[in-house]
């Protein structure tokens, strides 16, 4: 059991993080064995509904609404007061270096708008946000019940502070907030089980209201939308998600980049069956135990998994051939909704006695959607399968080349800032990753020679220089000093 804690609480390097646990994929341990399911890549209609696009005009719930549970973060400081040191999974993308990849007025975002779905954004000085309207009940969209928008808003473009580590991705872009989900809240007439698509197992979020969100974002100028939720199916059984597909086919055909957080693997939440990892996608879709949507319509969504601190991919990750990269997801910062303060615990493990960091592809994705912005603002007229394949192609992968567990690995800002790929590649809907890895057949190396060094001659004229130069200065102290201590005895007082 986890408990809060008290009012006190209120008020690598590449190589490091890849570490040996991405040679190869593997099954999560303890995994139950299922029958799976072949399932077959989604397509969403090219149009999105009408009932879904005149949601998207008048943001507001389904059904009527009210308010069940009292507003209340889920996040807290834990003891030691607030940390001034950058997380790990913020120090590790070497933000500054990627800032500086891109001179001028957009290297930290600027000119750019992120879309965040969720929970609601509270206002907050260090926050550039934008209410874009309420599906879950009455407010703009910046009331924030239950502190999981705040938090990832944080990620993407919190402005520094000397006070803490904490400083967004892109702290200098806007962030278009829309509430979706709230655990908070339930439909007021509720009974029974949840209908295909509910996103929330206990409070308020359906696909058919995320799919007006989307299509509002694009209508309300975003360049990126970040999506940290995710509504889970048994394979094979209806999701429900038609108008979702259809509403992120839109905002990618808009040239609006869609990024999804890949699920946590929690029975609370419906995604509660693994499925196995492998490297092949095409495998991974004949044998399938969950669907997590909108993470599979991976042909226009990029789509985040969850690396621990320690380089390992993490085992709560829901695994798909949707998967396209990683981000750490464990032990972020973010802002406690109501006073702004800074969070960076979900609560106390009686059983292990350790405080439990802020964690979860929910906090991937938006490391993600933050360089996404970057990469707009540095190229604003790429398309959105573009700016996909520069962070897919330019992540740190796996020896597999990718697999269901990281997609093709952990992000990197200075290269996908960086790097150059052909226009065939960067267009292609499932470009050839590098092979970072080594050549299939040994290859001889010439022994290195040995560096020239610099040239002898102006080594040369300096040594004889100062030779000449120390020389002089001992023959002329050695001339005088007969003249000076003739001086010293013309100085002598006469005594007679």
């Amino acid at each position: 059991m986890r408990r809060r804690p008290g009012n006190w609480a209120r008020t690598l390097c590449a190589a490091a993080v890849l570490g040996g646990a991405l040679l190869g994929p593997q099954a999560s341990a303890g995994a139950r064995p299922m029958a799976t399911v072949a399932v077959t890549p989604p397509s969403p209609a090219d149009s999105v509904p009408g009932d879904t696009m005149g949601q998207a005009g008048k943001p507001a719930p389904l059904t009527t609404t009210e308010l069940k549970v009292e507003c209340g973060t889920q996040f807290y400081l834990r003891p030691g007061g607030v940390p001034k040191d950058e997380p790990v999974s913020q120090k590790v993308l070497d933000l500054p270096a990627a800032w500086q990849a891109n001179p001028g007025f957009g290297n930290r975002g600027a000119g750019q708008t992120i879309a965040v779905i969720d929970t609601g954004v509270a206002r907050n000085p260090r926050i550039d946000v934008q209410p874009g309207g309420d599906y879950v009940s009455g407010s703009d969209g910046t009331e924030d019940c239950d502190g999981h928008g705040t938090v990832v808003a944080g990620i993407i473009a919190a402005k520094p502070s000397p006070d803490d580590g904490l400083v967004g991705v892109a702290p200098d872009a806007q962030i278009l907030s829309i509430r979706q989900l709230s655990e908070h809240y339930q439909a007021k007439e509720q009974s029974g089980d949840k209908p295909p698509g509910s996103m929330s197992q206990q409070g308020y979020g359906l696909s058919a209201t995320l799919a007006a969100a989307v299509v509002r974002a694009v209508q309300m100028k975003a360049t990126v939308i970040n999506i940290s939720a995710a509504a889970c199916t048994t394979a094979g059984s209806a999701t429900g998600d038609e108008a979702l597909g259809a509403a992120v086919r839109f905002a990618y055909e808009q040239g609006v980049v869609v990024v999804a957080a890949a699920g946590n693997l929690d029975s609370s939440n419906g995604c509660g069956t693994q499925n196995t990892a492998q490297s092949n996608p095409s495998a991974s879709w004949n044998s399938l135990n969950t669907i997590v949507s909108p993470a599979w319509f991976s042909k226009y969504v990029l789509t985040v998994g969850w690396i621990t601190k320690d380089g390992s991919p993490s085992s709560k990750t829901v695994y798909g051939p949707w998967v396209g990269v990683s981000a750490i997801g464990q032990d972020v910062l973010g802002f406690d909704p109501k006073t702004g303060a800074i969070v960076n615990t979900s609560g106390y493990d009686e059983q292990n006695k350790v405080y439990v960091g802020i964690q979860g592809t929910s906090f991937a994705a938006p490391y993600v959607s933050g360089l996404a912005a970057l990469i707009k603002a540095k190229y604003p007229n790429w398309s959105a399968r573009q700016v996909m394949n520069q962070i897919i192609l330019t992540a740190h992968q796996p020896g597999t080349g990718r697999d269901d567990r990281v997609g093709a690995g952990l992000i990197d800002p200075v290269a996908a800032l960086t790097a150059h790929f052909p226009d065939d590649v960067l267009n292609s809907d499932n470009p050839v990753l590098p092979n970072h890895v080594g050549s299939d057949q040994p290859q001889a190396f010439p022994t290195p020679q040995k560096p020239a060094g610099p040239p002898r001659l102006p080594r040369l004229v300096a040594t004889v220089g100062t030779i000449v130069c120390l020389s002089a200065l001992g023959i002329g102290l050695a001339i005088s000093i007969p003249f000076r201590r003739r001086r010293r005895d013309d100085e002598l007082p006469d005594l007679d």
